[in-house]
């Protein structure tokens, strides 16, 4: 039953492979451009949105962007966010509907970050929507190396392997 659903996400969504892995498509892209500021070339649009869909066994490998992005459950099996801070420090963020077990419905990677995400436990798909303002550019847009990554997060390794392609 799970796979004739994530077939028919793909097709109705019309959803296409992220370069970071699952599926997505741009929803949203506002008509209003800023300039981002201090490290980021040309102009940006106000605002982006996608629909975003993990499937077991996939993930979203460690990358990172220059903007903040928000994540919003729509349907599906939780999803864990996982997130190194420049900090040093190791978050889980669980992503779902069941808000008394402690998942959130939205939850703001702060930019700079460096994150991944997959579908939680036993799960068979995930279906989020990621806002980023200023909007998103694959300019912007850094995925990570294992080794690098690894040696800038030594406690993190096994993490890192798990999610890096």
């Amino acid at each position: 039953m799970a796979g004739n659903t994530i077939e028919l996400l793909v097709e109705r969504l019309q959803l296409q492979p992220h370069p970071e892995g699952g599926f997505y498509r741009e929803t949203y892209r506002s008509p209003l451009e800023v300039k981002p500021g201090v490290g980021i070339e040309g102009t940006r649009a106000c605002c982006t949105s996608i629909l975003f869909l993990l499937t077991a066994g996939n993930f979203s490998a460690f990358h990172r962007i220059r903007q903040d992005e928000l994540w919003n459950f729509h349907d599906g099996d939780p999803l864990e966010l996982h997130i190194l801070t420049p900090a040093g420090e190791h978050q889980l963020i669980i992503i779902g509907r069941d808000v008394s077990a402690g998942q959130v419905m939205q939850f703001v990677v702060p930019a700079g970050h460096w994150f991944a995400s997959r579908v939680m436990g036993q799960g068979a798909w995930s279906l989020v929507g990621c806002v980023v303002a200023p909007g998103f550019d694959f300019r912007d847009f850094e995925l990570a190396d294992r080794a690098a990554l690894s040696a800038e997060f030594p406690q993190r390794q096994d993490l890192i392997r798990e999610l890096t392609r």
